[in-house]
């Protein structure tokens, strides 16, 4: 049985603040609305899937056990407040290492979805950037974009293109809020 109730989650600037290359699990922390907006949507069954890419690595700004510590966080923060997380995946490359798991790349996408039986043309993705609204339209995702972190930029860069999103949220709650509606789960 596939599993149809998924949101796909950006990192940096869309559940945390984004001040560049969090290094330590000292300097992470989430924004004021994120637990309780996708506790919100836990409370329907939905599950989240958390795809970022971290080339701090790559440039030797941190490394994989730095960034394990921050996700053993997150993963300890969600459970806590009741939210479903399935995955976290994250690409250590470099941008110019090409690599297909670096978003807008999709392998990431590919592998949750088959991992957890995800069927992705009824998922939504939300991101601040337009990596994340670029790898969500190639795999048929429903767009949200969040105006936190790149998220206003981001804004700016989709106007001036023909690239089409469902839905801009000042935050992660009227994001969550524009799903539950969207899903007649009120």
């Amino acid at each position: 049985m596939k599993n149809n109730l998924v949101v796909f989650l950006d990192r940096d600037g869309t559940i945390n603040p984004d001040p560049g290359y969090i290094s330590s699990l000292a300097d992470y922390t989430f924004y004021e609305d994120t637990l309780d907006a996708l506790s919100l949507l836990s409370k329907y069954s939905y599950k989240y899937v958390i795809i970022t890419n971290q080339s701090g690595i790559a440039r030797g700004y941190f490394s994989e056990s730095d960034l394990q510590k921050i996700h053993d966080y997150i993963k300890m923060e969600f459970k806590e407040a009741g939210i479903s997380l399935l995955d976290i995946y994250y690409c250590p490359h470099h941008p110019d290492d090409k690599c297909k798991c670096r978003k807008p790349g999709i392998e990431f996408f590919i592998q949750a979805s088959i991992k957890h039986s995800i069927d992705l043309k009824k998922c939504y993705i939300i991101g601040d950037t337009l990596m994340d609204m670029e790898a969500g339209r190639d795999l048929g995702l429903k767009l949200i974009l969040v105006r936190t972190g790149k998220g206003e930029k981001t804004k700016l860069e989709i106007n001036n293109q023909d690239g089409q999103i469902d839905f801009v949220g000042y935050n992660l709650m009227d994001c969550i809020k524009y799903i539950i509606k969207q899903e007649n789960l009120q």
